[in-house]
């Protein structure tokens, strides 16, 4: 079966990142992190599957202390690649990504 990418697809073709994705993390990200993973998604030089890995990887550690900031971000970046319908659009829009990012930005300065 061959996927075709459309705009405003919620499986866009693999893109990488290269500092980010092939980073080897044996410890939990920083809130840096986490929210450079959004920037990536909305620039486009990360995928929603790609993010949606990365963070089910710490969502699913239940050995890790999390701050009420990291844990929020990474709850919704984990599953950021749901299909809302079977024509492939995403349950979340690229403006309800650039929204997150606005208030992880503003939760930062809290």
């Amino acid at each position: 079966m061959t996927m075709i990418a459309t705009s405003g697809s919620c499986h866009q073709p693999q893109r990488r990142l290269t500092a980010i994705t092939h980073q080897l993390v044996s410890r939990q990200p920083t809130l840096d992190e986490i929210e450079e993973r959004f920037v990536a998604l909305v620039d486009g030089r990360l995928s929603r599957d790609e993010a949606d890995r990365w963070a089910a990887r710490w969502v699913a550690d239940d050995g890790l202390d999390w701050d009420d900031s990291s844990l929020w971000a990474l709850s919704l970046l984990h599953g950021i690649d749901l299909p809302a319908d079977e024509r492939g659009a995403c349950l979340y829009d690229d403006e309800q990504l650039r929204a997150w990012l606005a208030e992880l930005r503003q939760r930062r300065t809290m």
